[in-house]
């Protein structure tokens, strides 16, 4: 039982950023209609971001995680403008080229910068963990969860509280009567990637403090991100986060149980399940976003 015990707070902190992977790709996915191939290279993005303003520039670590999501945001909407918006009543087959050309690009970028040995983050919590009865639990993993948690449940108000959220939530509905009832669609898409991007960047940023940072980071980032908004359904942040949370138990479950060889593949097998029996998703909205 402890083991299990310890295995499921280790879901919960894997889950927390894989929500906000999911989170981020459907809210792109669901209200741009485009598949963003880039979603795993801003993931890795906001790892290296958070090293280079930590570890090279010496700027405090938690002002380095707030900057990298800020980073996060300004290349996302810098992607919309020069790639996507040119590409607006392009076909799903050529705005899928652009972003499979965006990641390509990134992940060399990264790799030229950067190149292909790890790199890690110094973080300011104790190395010692705490003990919480027969658990042991790092402090970094706690404020990882705690973050993550944060960032989501920021963007659940700011998509059902606010002004733009409601924009948003009516572009998903109906983008011509959205933008005959004034709604800025262009602006909206612009805000949308760009908070998707945010979304991912935070998520790699503060896993990048827990793991190695690599070039090739992105790319299983980049499937997870696709299989949690399987698991959700289109459309759902609620769907989304649920879905990052049973990704991570599939995985942590086969990591503990079956082999860690196998880690990856159960979460996998799980989405493979989903599609035949369900394929809308488990938790899919019809014509809402929120």
């Amino acid at each position: 039982m402890v083991e299990f015990g310890q295995h499921i707070i280790n879901m919960l902190i894997l889950g927390s950023t894989y929500a906000l992977l999911g989170i981020g790709l459907t809210l792109i996915f669901g209200i741009m209609r485009i598949v963003n191939f880039a979603h795993g290279e801003l993931y890795a993005f906001g790892a290296y971001f958070v090293y280079l303003a930590a570890m090279m520039l010496g700027i405090n670590f938690f002002i380095a995680l707030l900057l990298a999501i800020v980073a996060g945001c300004l290349m996302g909407a810098l992607i919309e403008v020069t790639l996507l918006r040119p590409m607006r009543n392009a076909d799903i087959d050529t705005t899928m080229l652009v972003m499979i050309g965006a990641m390509i690009i990134m992940q060399n970028t990264e790799q030229f910068i950067w190149g292909g040995v790890g790199k890690s983050v110094n973080t300011p919590f104790p190395q010692a963990p705490l003990q919480v009865g027969p658990f042991f639990l790092s402090w970094l993993s706690l404020f990882v969860f705690f973050a993550a948690l944060g960032l989501i449940g920021a963007t659940y108000l700011l998509i059902n509280r606010t002004k733009l959220g409601k924009a948003m939530r009516a572009t998903f509905q109906d983008r011509d009567t959205a933008s005959l009832m004034g709604v800025n669609v262009q602006a909206i898409y612009m805000a949308t990637f760009a908070i998707g991007s945010a979304l991912a960047a935070a998520a790699g940023a503060l896993l990048g403090a827990v793991y190695v940072i690599t070039p090739q980071m992105g790319n299983l980032a980049a499937l997870k991100s696709f299989a949690i908004v399987i698991l959700g359904g289109l459309g759902s942040i609620g769907g989304a986060t649920i879905g990052g949370f049973i990704l991570a138990l599939a995985e942590e479950m086969g990591a503990g149980y079956v082999s860690s060889g196998y880690r990856d593949a159960m979460g996998f097998l799980i989405i493979i399940a989903v599609l035949l029996f369900r394929p809308t998703g488990l938790f899919a909205r019809k014509e809402r976003i929120g």
